[in-house]
Formats: C-alpha cells, structure tokens, sequence
C-alpha cells in the first residue's frame, strides 16, 4: 500500500540530501501567494497548474526538486514532468523540509 502511495506522489528513495548537494534546480509549485509567504533560499515558482507549459524551463536541468506545502502536489509536478520526458525530478516533499539544504 505505501509503495502505491509513494508512486502515486512521486516519492522516491533518493536521499534527498544528496540530490542537494548536487545543487539541483528548486522548483516550488505553489501558489504565488504561498510562495511570497515562505520559500527556500534559491528557488522559483512555477505553480502547479503552469507546470505543463514551462517545460522548456526543466529542460537541460542536470538535477530539479520538486516541492510544495505537503507533497502532494509536488508529486503531481513530478508526474506532469517525466510524462513530458524530464526525468531527473524529485519530489522534495514540503517546502520547510527542502528548506532544510539550502540553510534557512
């Protein structure tokens, strides 16, 4: 069941820390509003439902996180990427949890 979960949201088991040490590309798809309110050093906003037409902007990205307030829709980001071909995106999971990296 949490395996299921896990792909429905795009966790993975990638180390998190370790995909940020690689200086990823932080991408926070929440609204703007949200975003003005709290955000991790470093990152844009693409919000969630912009996503699809910005997939230019992922393109030639070595590296992109994904993150939102809970997961949630950071996982549906990451979905909408690899359908569209990006597929070295993680799901950070909440912005406060990326956050963490980039020493805030």
């Amino acid at each position: 069941m949490f395996g299921f979960l896990k792909k429905l949201f795009g966790g993975s088991s990638v180390d998190l820390g370790e995909v940020m040490s690689k200086k990823p590309y932080l991408v926070d798809v929440r609204t703007p509003m949200e975003y003005n309110q709290g955000h991790p050093k470093g990152s844009v906003n693409i919000p969630l439902n912009t996503v699809g037409s910005n997939i230019k902007k992922f393109k030639g990205k070595e590296h992109i996180v994904v993150f939102c307030q809970s997961g949630n829709r950071s996982g549906q980001a990451a979905s909408i990427l690899r359908s569209n071909g990006i597929e070295n995106v993680v799901n950070g999971g909440s912005w406060r949890n990326v956050a963490r990296y980039t020493g805030q």
